[in-house]
């Protein structure tokens, strides 16, 4: 029977029991995949991210208890609050090589700074029945992620946002679309909420990845470069966010967060 670290990290929050869980397990080289969905799946929380050496930095990757995902913003940044406190923490920047290309990230101050795409967004023509009735309610505006598994959905309120009560049965139905919910907000820049049921995510309690579309979103709307970003769930997260153009010229999100460390132990298996 072998033995792994493992690490659970609250992400997106200065203090514990708040943010998002994410489970982080260091490997020095690949188990089987069947492995690591069952260590995910054993985790059961929305992500467990697994994480190998290579000549410079690391590859990087994220199972649900169901699948593996192409990004997850609070697991990176979990990953890398365990290399910056835990495995190497003369480290000042951590490469991680991913389904989604290569992200960065760094320390900034009191947080860590995330490199992480910009994602387009199309209008939807006709809205779904069953996202109607999941959500309970009909959007004000429906568009679609390019990367075409999420819909984004724009309330009037942030009111609305929070009293929303989905019917996961019927939003699964979307699969393979999850659903992220939106709205101005009030003492926010935006608020939202995110949907996965299909991916064994029901609501997830603060995502990373779903501000590669909300905040050129929100920047188109408001007229300014900084969103700040609340993801109103159950728990609570804290999204400090930015466009910047990188190194070829094309714009990229920057997200801002803070992590702690709930536990650490051994996984056998």
């Amino acid at each position: 029977m072998g033995k792994l670290r493992i690490y659970q990290i609250d992400a997106f929050t200065g203090r514990l029991f708040s943010g998002n869980p994410a489970a982080v397990v260091p490997l020095e080289d690949w188990l089987d995949d069947r492995t690591l969905q069952a260590i995910a799946r054993e985790n059961n929380l929305s992500e467990t991210a697994f994480f190998v050496p290579l000549e410079s930095g690391y590859r990087l990757r994220w199972f649900t208890p169901e699948v593996e995902v192409r990004l997850c913003g609070h697991a990176t940044l979990a990953a890398a609050f365990v290399l910056f406190t835990e495995i190497e923490p003369e480290l000042e920047v951590v490469s991680f090589e991913t389904l989604s290309g290569r992200l960065e990230v760094s320390r900034s101050a009191d947080r860590l700074r995330m490199d992480f795409p910009r994602w387009t967004l199309e209008p939807v023509e006709r809205v779904p029945e069953s996202l109607i009735g999941g959500l309970g309610v009909e959007p004000a505006e429906l568009l679609m992620v390019e990367t075409g598994d999420n819909f984004f959905a724009v309330l009037d309120s942030e009111s609305e946002v929070r009293a929303l009560k989905p019917d996961f049965g019927v939003l699964e139905t979307l699969h393979p679309a999850g659903v992220i919910v939106t709205a101005k907000g009030e003492e926010s820049d935006c608020v939202c909420r995110y949907f996965a049921p299909s991916y064994g995510i029901a609501e997830d309690p603060g995502t990373g990845s779903i501000h590669c579309a909300l905040v050129p979103y929100w920047s188109a709307r408001l007229g300014k470069r900084k969103i700040h970003s609340r993801q109103v769930s159950a728990r609570g997260a804290e999204f400090h966010c930015e466009l910047a153009v990188g190194e070829l010229g094309a714009e990229r999100t920057i997200i801002f967060g803070q992590a702690v460390k709930y536990l650490d132990g051994w996984v056998r298996h």
